[in-house]
Formats: structure tokens, C-alpha cells, sequence
């Protein structure tokens, strides 16, 4: 592995909601695309992208705005909802493994 690959592999994100600092692969993603945004299970979806970690931060981050800004995009209170739905769904699918 190059050296840049080690270090970008240890980079932390920053949740929108709380502010606690995590790997990547700790953290949900919610991805920029041209039908509003989505979530990104895989964390690997092209676009501007904002983390959570968990549907409470998602919560917070949607009172004050915070995803709007990380996104640089209008977000609806329907795109809010699918959100969590998603993310709901990806929890369940994840307590079944």
C-alpha cells in the first residue's frame, strides 16, 4: 500500500448533527445527486457527500439546517423522510446479518 493510500484511510469525517469525529466506515453517508439526496450505504457514491451517525444526529442536523449547508442544496421535508426510511431499512438489514 502507497503511503497515500495509508493516509487516506485513517482520515476521520465529522458528523453534521453531533460533530463527533469517526472513521469513515463508522459514519452514514448521505450523498448530492441531481433528484435530492439519497443515502449511500456503500459510502462510495460520486457526489458531495455529509455524515451522520445515526438517525438522531440526522434529526439535529435537520433541525438547524446543517445538511442544507454540507450539501450546498435545498432539502425537503419529503427527502427527510426517505432518508430515514433508508436508513431504517439499512438498520434492519444490518441487524439480520
Amino acid at each position: 500500500m502507497t503511503p497515500r493510500a495509508e493516509q487516506s484511510t485513517l482520515r476521520t469525517r465529522t458528523c453534521i448533527g453531533c460533530g463527533a469525529q469517526q472513521h469513515k466506515q463508522g459514519l452514514l453517508r448521505i450523498v448530492r445527486t441531481p433528484d435530492g439526496p439519497v443515502f449511500d450505504p456503500t459510502g462510495k457514491a460520486n457526489g458531495r457527500g455529509a455524515y451522520v451517525c445515526n438517525r438522531a444526529c440526522l434529526e439535529k442536523a435537520r433541525k438547524a439546517k446543517r445538511l442544507q449547508r454540507a450539501l450546498k442544496s435545498d432539502v425537503s421535508n419529503e427527502d427527510y423522510e426517505r432518508l430515514v426510511q433508508c436508513m431504517d431499512e439499512f438498520a434492519s438489514c444490518m441487524d439480520e446479518r
